[in-house]
């Protein structure tokens, strides 16, 4: 398939790491592409792209971006493991309910949400998951509270008029990353930055590339009725790596030496608690140094079962985590990370 059939498309959050990935291949094929975010982005205006300013979590702004397409890749989200939960339900779970009221009143086909794994995270280790796994019971942190929340209304959202589905991108990388990459040099920089634990244990993050491909392929396959719709899927990088080597070759790519540190677990999380409890009674809206979800997502094994993906979607990671870090260590030469 070559997407011919996916109409005009709406990309929430077009301006982002994930979404301007997805809208070069949309306009690779030619396809005609909206985006929608809260200001306007030169590089989406070189490539041709329409863009709609307003904000995800007003339901006019979002139906005047909806109106007219057929296909809508919601990639927009507030990411991110602190700030007030409020400000994680504006954007994440109500924006995302704009969204697919917004397609019902247009009469879109289909919806592709970004979700994330941490949707089944429950603090322990997480070691070849597939998409049976339960939604966590417990979250320690706002954003994968509001990821799953979103999801749901995703998938239930599902009908015989639009067909709706998930996917799971697990810890994206890659030249242009704003996020993850970012956050890591900088903790590394100022010395926050420790191993936690005596453990080495193994992830597999997705390359930028990767995940924007995966969600070609899913909207290629997505109609109403179709066999995927109304469902979730995991999408990795096919290949595990222990975490601290992981972090270690990204902050080699940014030229810069091994994390060294370390720090006892426990005494990890006891500290994640008491700095979580400090900052929220003096109202710092500032990341603390440490927070309980992070250190436990950075001593546990999360790695996820792509059969389904492979299977369904027709998914094959292209770049691998070698080749993808040649590409990552190009791109920050040319000093685009401070």
């Amino acid at each position: 398939m070559t997407g011919a059939g996916l109409g005009t498309v709406l990309v929430t959050g077009g301006g982002g790491f994930l979404g301007t990935a997805v809208i070069r291949l949309l306009r690779q094929r030619g396809l005609s592409v909206r985006s929608m975010a809260r200001r306007a982005y030169p590089h989406l205006r070189q490539l041709g792209v329409e863009e709609c300013q307003g904000d995800i979590a007003e339901l006019e702004s979002v139906i005047r971006a909806v109106e007219g397409c057929d296909t809508v890749f919601h990639t927009a989200a507030r990411a991110g493991i602190w700030g007030p939960e409020w400000e994680y339900h504006q954007t994440n779970v109500q924006g995302t309910q704009n969204v697919i009221a917004a397609c019902r009143a247009a009469g879109s086909r289909r919806i592709i949400f970004t979700s994330s794994p941490s949707v089944v995270f429950n603090g322990r280790d997480l070691e070849g998951v597939d998409e049976s796994a339960p939604y966590s019971s417990r979250f320690e942190a706002a954003y994968p509270k509001t990821k799953a929340l979103a999801e749901q209304s995703v998938l239930r959202a599902n009908s015989p008029e639009l067909a709706t589905l998930s996917l799971r991108p697990h810890l994206i990388w890659g030249p242009g990353d704003n996020n993850l990459l970012p956050r890591i040099i900088a903790r590394a920089r100022s010395g926050r930055l420790r191993r936690i634990g005596r453990r080495n244990p193994l992830i597999d993050p997705i390359y930028i590339d990767n995940a924007a491909e995966a969600h070609l392929l899913a909207a290629d396959r997505l109609e109403p009725g179709s066999s995927i719709a109304g469902k979730a899927y995991f999408i990795t990088q096919g290949e595990t790596i222990p975490l601290w080597d992981m972090i270690d070759r990204l902050l080699g790519a940014a030229n810069m030496g091994p994390v060294r540190r370390s720090i006892a677990r426990p005494l990890a999380l006891a500290a994640a608690g008491l700095l979580e409890a400090a900052y929220r009674l003096t109202g710092r809206r500032e990341e603390p140094p440490m927070t309980r979800f992070l250190a436990r997502q950075l001593s546990t094994t999360h790695w996820f079962n792509i059969d389904a993906a492979r299977r369904d979607l027709g998914y094959e990671p292209r770049v691998s985590i070698a080749e993808g870090l040649a590409r990552l260590e190009r791109w920050l030469k040319c000093g685009v990370v401070a």
